[in-house]
């Protein structure tokens, strides 16, 4: 299982927002990426400075989301959609996309399902409940 350090995480989205404005080749990786940063204008100058990005830290009392969470869970959430794990997920984003009429709009809402069950993960030291998180999507989805 590839786990990145948060630094990891931070020097990707900041190379890729960089190799994107060079107009430099992008990895498959990196062209989905590129998408969401360019749904997130409000991101761009953190993605621009790397050593602020690497230095930054983002605390809920600052009031503002952290630009590398978020965009990483947009990423993750696309690559659940693409192999449909947990299986089930696909069809139940793409209902809620179709329900919100935007898939940036349903992603916002699965990625607090998301966020819950890693909550609930990290409160009760059990493992990820990938079922749980499919029925909080499909929930929003078929409410």
């Amino acid at each position: 299982m590839f786990t990145p350090s948060q630094n990891d995480v931070r020097r990707f989205f900041c190379g890729t927002f960089a190799k994107q404005r060079a107009g430099e080749p992008l990895s498959a990786m990196e062209a989905l990426a590129g998408g969401w940063i360019d749904r997130h204008p409000e991101y761009h100058a953190d993605l621009a400075d790397l050593d602020a990005a690497l230095a930054a830290v983002f605390t809920v009392d600052d009031g503002r989301t952290n630009p590398f969470l978020h965009l990483a869970m947009h990423l993750s959430i696309s690559e659940q959609v693409s192999i449909d794990q947990p299986t089930g997920i696909r069809q139940a984003i793409e209902l809620l996309a179709a329900k919100r009429g935007d898939i940036h709009a349903a992603q916002h809402e699965v990625m607090d399902c998301l966020g819950q069950m890693l909550w609930e993960s990290q409160r009760s030291g059990q493992p990820p409940d990938p079922h749980g998180y499919l029925d909080a999507v499909r929930r929003r989805a078929t409410s």
